[in-house]
């Protein structure tokens, strides 16, 4: 899969994404790099760190939250694109779920659209990623955790966000699907799709695990945001075991020793060719 100028080995290898939310009320680090500057030196960092793609925020999603207008959220991100393209040779995703926040990310040089409502809140998002020729990570997300066989009916809804990627024209081979942790499901939803991640694979489409920091990590150990790193690298070695391509993350160094870690001891138990 080509992301930007990189070349992504979706079958045999697991890619960081390193979050840069511009937010000042993201639910672990929000405010931390609403500042240029101080967003500019993260990046540099993330990417020492290991980090493969930047993913950029500028609306918070947690449980909660409070929308904002789209010329906002455009007045957030923007800069920081620019920033990242200017100063790094990484690929950028834009996180969001609005025609025009992504339209205006595109123009400004983002290289793939990363859609919490996989297609399925806004379908122009669908279109305006087909007519850049970029690729795109198609989130699971219900507005609410109402279900009638769980992973079956997660298939369902992600099978429909690849319908609609397609009839806009985009490749199969530019979709990445992400089973939406923290999103549309309940803490038992959460494990369950964490544990069961492998069986999305029969989609056909590499996987993304975003689950850094998120609240079934602190249900599950009783800990605040900013204690969840053990928790995180737990579902992120789970993840790379269930062959996930891409792991979406706060913290870079530790994430990345992990999975490079987990990596080893996966290509040591394979047969001898």
């Amino acid at each position: 899969m080509k992301i930007g100028n990189r070349v992504f080995d979706t079958e045999r290898g697991c890619y960081l994404m390193g979050i840069l939310n511009v937010t000042p009320d993201s639910f672990s680090d929000g405010g931390k790099w609403t500042d240029i500057g101080r967003a500019k030196a993260h990046v540099g960092e993330m990417i020492a760190e290991g980090a493969a793609i930047i993913d950029i925020g500028g609306e918070s999603t947690r449980p909660g939250h409070v929308r904002i207008s789209a010329e906002e959220e455009i007045a957030r991100v923007i800069p920081a694109i620019r920033m990242v393209k200017e100063n790094f040779d990484v690929p950028v995703s834009i996180d969001s779920y609005k025609g025009e926040v992504v339209d205006a990310a595109l123009k400004a040089g983002a290289d793939l659209v990363n859609d919490i409502w996989g297609f399925r809140y806004d379908r122009r998002i669908a279109e305006l990623a087909a007519n850049y020729h970029v690729p795109c990570c198609l989130m699971h997300n219900r507005r609410e955790p109402v279900y009638g066989n769980f992973m079956e009916d997660v298939k369902t809804d992600l099978r429909e966000s690849v319908r609609i990627a397609l009839d806009a024209g985009i490749r199969p081979d530019q979709i990445v699907l992400d089973p939406g942790v923290g999103f549309g499901k309940n803490y038992e939803h959460n494990l369950t799709v964490i544990h069961r991640l492998k069986e999305l694979r029969e989609l056909g489409y590499p996987l993304l695990m975003a689950a850094s920091r998120k609240s079934v990590i602190g249900l599950t150990l009783d800990l605040p945001s900013e204690q969840r790193l053990e928790g995180t690298l737990a579902i992120t070695v789970i993840s790379v075991l269930q062959g996930a391509s891409f792991i979406r993350v706060h913290d870079v160094k530790e994430n990345y020793r992990a999975v490079k870690m987990a990596q080893a001891v996966m290509a040591e138990g394979m047969p001898a060719e």
